[in-house]
């Protein structure tokens, strides 16, 4: 029996009272469940996790399909799980079998809005990162992923936090653990990419070495190169593109195509919406053909 206010025992007792009538003022989520269904423990912790999250948008009502077969007969269930959403007396949607957590949430968020005054965890996690609390913003993702480890989003989030915070190989763990497929979505190539800049950045030179270096010689391609790998690390993004393309100019092949590399690898680190990355791809294409 579950300790949290959102979640409950229906039995054919209370059915009447605390799902049915109950679910005028806030709407209830009956699960249909039995110890020996492994899709059932799957999708159980998902559910109270969401329950807890939703903080009364709604009941959480837990039926074992063994102890209640009445119930569970007069709901008209024929697989388990059964997971059905009552409201205002009338079941008005649910579904059938363990989902995905993002599956879940478009069911309930058709029905059920999470209070004005309540922050989702992952809007909390990416509030705090974008102040600055870094740690914050960990603890919570932290808590997240622990609740659900399959959470591939969150997996991600927490490698590129830990790789702003120093960490670079348990970020680097992290990318290496993903399947295959996952490491071809936009927000992993982005994670490697930064990975990558990230760890060249122990072995660069001062950037007034190299701006000196520039004035002495605009075509160093040395410099140039190094100056544009301080900029994408600065987050001077357009400053450092416009150096990679100037040595693309100097010399195309230097490094076996280095700048060429590192534009591309910073544009999967920006993605195809930035302005920046759409204006030096047509430059880049253009010096490419």
């Amino acid at each position: 029996m579950s300790n949290s206010p959102y979640i409950f025992e229906a039995t054919m007792d209370n059915f009447q009272q605390d799902v049915m009538e109950a679910s005028s003022k806030t709407p209830v989520l009956i699960d249909v469940w039995a110890e020996w269904c492994a899709p059932c423990k799957q999708l159980m912790p998902l559910l109270e996790k969401l329950a807890e999250e939703y903080k009364g948008g709604f009941m959480l009502a837990k039926v074992n399909a063994d102890e209640q077969q009445q119930l569970t007969g007069s709901l008209g269930v024929r697989s388990l799980p059964t997971v059905i959403l009552v409201k205002d007396g009338q079941a008005v949607d649910g579904f059938n079998g363990a989902l995905q957590e993002s599956e879940i949430r478009k069911v309930l968020d058709k029905h059920i809005e999470i209070p004005e005054d309540e922050e989702a965890p992952y809007d909390k996690a990416h509030r705090l990162w974008e102040e600055g609390d870094v740690e914050a913003a960990l603890a919570v993702l932290t808590e997240m992923n622990r609740s659900n480890p399959d959470d591939l989003k969150v997996l991600i989030d927490l490698a590129q936090l830990k790789a702003e915070l120093g960490d670079l190989e348990t970020a680097e763990q992290v990318l290496d653990s993903l399947p295959p497929e996952e490491k071809m979505q936009h927000q992993a190539k982005q994670l490697a990419a930064r990975l990558k800049f990230l760890r060249a950045s122990a072995e660069l030179p001062p950037i007034h070495e190299l701006e000196d270096a520039l004035d002495k010689d605009p075509k160093d391609p040395n410099a140039l190169h190094l100056l544009a790998l301080h900029h994408i690390l600065q987050e001077n993004n357009a400053e450092a593109m416009e150096l990679l393309i100037r040595l693309m100019r100097v010399d195309s092949k230097y490094k076996d195509e280095v700048a060429k590399t590192t534009l591309i690898e910073l544009f999967d680190k920006l993605g195809n919406n930035n302005a920046d990355v759409r204006t030096y791809r047509r430059k880049l294409y253009t010096l490419m053909h």
